[in-house]
């Protein structure tokens, strides 16, 4: 007969996280909006705009853009590599502190060292949000740039165009703020699911959320089922772990191996 499966507490993506994450992004976002915002409403009010005195009007108002492009994605570019290692650090510490105390509960001490396998999950969490992070900058400051241009060379007004940036601004936000709760759930799958590798544990019990205003179903029908770690469930015909999807805020249970079923639970 089959030995009952028993489970690990499971480690849930800390929303503290995410919170943070997303007040970082947010603050480097609006610091990028009002600068860019600053100087098209000075450009405006200085006539700069004006385009009936020719192209090289034209030309100058590109050079200018492609001048403040290439500052702000700079500055991305320089925070994505301190912003990406910072939110990784705290998620690796979280999680290893939750499976520390997860394995204390069945009365087992582990030392959470970063071994090969677990700097590999972790660089890859870093490279990750780097290039997101530079991504925000990017597809920003192409949709400005455009809305800019469109407005100048069909002689919209200021109001229009601050209209119009206002609302891509909030574009940007809410898509800093998708990322955040997405990579903190992400993150937190691949460094545990890493870390418990390490340790013996090599499956895991879905669970579905039920959070979500629009569940995949194949995520609903998943719960409660087991599968490796190593490669996660074939779900809508792929490989996934929980939390990897966008918007997905599945997480799951691992399942203990024999040798740690028969720890002791300390008197």
């Amino acid at each position: 007969m089959a030995r009952p499966q028993k489970t690990l507490r499971p480690t849930r993506p800390n929303a503290g996280t995410a919170a943070w994450y997303r007040r970082k992004l947010d603050e480097e976002i609006k610091a990028m909006h009002k600068s860019l915002l600053w100087w098209i409403e000075a450009q405006y009010k200085a006539g700069g705009f004006a385009m009936d005195a020719g192209e090289t009007d034209a030309e100058r108002l590109q050079r200018e853009l492609e001048r403040l492009r290439a500052h702000w994605r700079q500055h991305f570019d320089s925070l994505g590599e301190r912003l990406a290692k910072m939110f990784a650090q705290k998620v690796m510490g979280y999680a290893d502190y939750n499976a520390k105390t997860a394995f204390q509960a069945i009365g087992m001490t582990v030392s959470m060292t970063m071994t090969d396998a677990m700097q590999q999950a972790y660089q890859g969490v870093i490279g990750e949000q780097v290039g997101l992070i530079r991504s925000i900058a990017g597809q920003h400051l192409d949709n400005v740039q455009r809305l800019v241009m469109e407005s100048v060379s069909r002689g919209r007004d200021l109001h229009y165009l601050s209209k119009e940036l206002r609302a891509r601004y909030g574009i940007t936000k809410r898509r800093a703020a998708l990322i955040a709760r997405d990579q903190n759930n992400k993150a937190t799958a691949t460094l545990q699911s890493a870390r418990q590798l390490e340790m013996g544990i090599t499956h895991g019990i879905w669970r579905h959320s039920h959070a979500g205003k629009e569940p995949r179903p194949s995520h609903v029908k998943a719960d409660g089922e087991k599968f490796d770690l190593r490669k996660g469930m074939f779900l809508d015909g792929k490989w996934t772990l929980p939390g990897h999807e966008i918007n997905c805020r599945c997480w799951y249970s691992p399942i203990l191996p024999d040798y740690l079923q028969d720890a002791k639970r300390p008197a």
